[in-house]
């Protein structure tokens, strides 16, 4: 038996008529939240610009532009999982140069960006200002640990089964010339920290089953 399942575009299309339903007035934030192989990145440019062609106003960004240094993230070692979790990102210049002063709206400018990962670096900013009414979708890891989990309007995870994460994984291994079969044991078991601390399936706004990167459907936490 054929199993229906949604076109891509039809599941972003109803999201953002959800979104802007509720959100299509003043500013608004949007985390597309996920594990490192979820497809957050695509899924929030493709949401983003899905907002887009109904008239709205909408702001990209990405936790991966607020690492904190190399000596930070690795302060734990290269492979810790725990280090991967707590030590990757700097959440407060997230919330200074970013979501605050794009809450505020008005002529203050925000910073999309602050760090460049691959040169270990801060990066000149860039300020950005908008209009009244505007949204900004923001993708990546841990989006949703309680120390962020204010910051939302709206949230969605990116939901995939353990095996399909596994997949990925060994699918970008074979992508890079130097791959490091132990890095994918940091990124899971970050994963399994964070599930166990702040519960991302069960605090999201949405729950997309995105196992299938071209029909991703809605699911709801009651179900599998």
């Amino acid at each position: 038996m054929t199993t229906w399942a949604p076109q891509k575009k039809d599941t972003l299309a109803a999201l953002a008529d959800e979104i802007l339903h509720n959100y299509g007035r003043g500013r608004a934030t949007v985390a597309v939240d996920g594990t490192d192989v979820a497809g957050t990145t695509e899924f929030a440019d493709e949401l983003a610009a899905a907002m887009r062609l109904k008239g709205h106003t909408v702001f990209r960004a990405s936790i991966e532009g607020f690492h904190r240094p190399r000596a930070d993230r690795y302060a734990r070692g290269r492979d810790s999982a725990e280090g991967f979790y707590r030590d990757s990102y700097d959440y407060l210049t997230f919330q200074r140069t970013l979501i605050e002063p794009f809450r505020m709206a008005g002529s203050t400018g925000f910073v999309p960006a602050a760090f460049d990962v691959r040169r270990d670096a801060q990066i000149e900013p860039t300020w950005l200002t908008g209009p009244a009414d505007a949204l900004l979708v923001v993708d990546g890891n841990f989006l949703q640990r309680p120390e962020l989990r204010g910051l939302w309007n709206y949230s969605v995870w990116l939901d995939i089964p353990d095996y399909v994460a596994d997949d990925r994984r060994a699918a970008r291994d074979l992508a890079d010339p130097n791959p490091r079969p132990e890095r994918n044991l940091r990124y899971s078991g970050a994963q399994e920290l964070y599930r166990a601390e702040s519960h991302p399936r069960r605090s999201a706004t949405a729950i997309i089953n995105n196992a299938d990167v071209e029909h991703p459907r809605r699911v709801f936490a009651d179900s599998c």
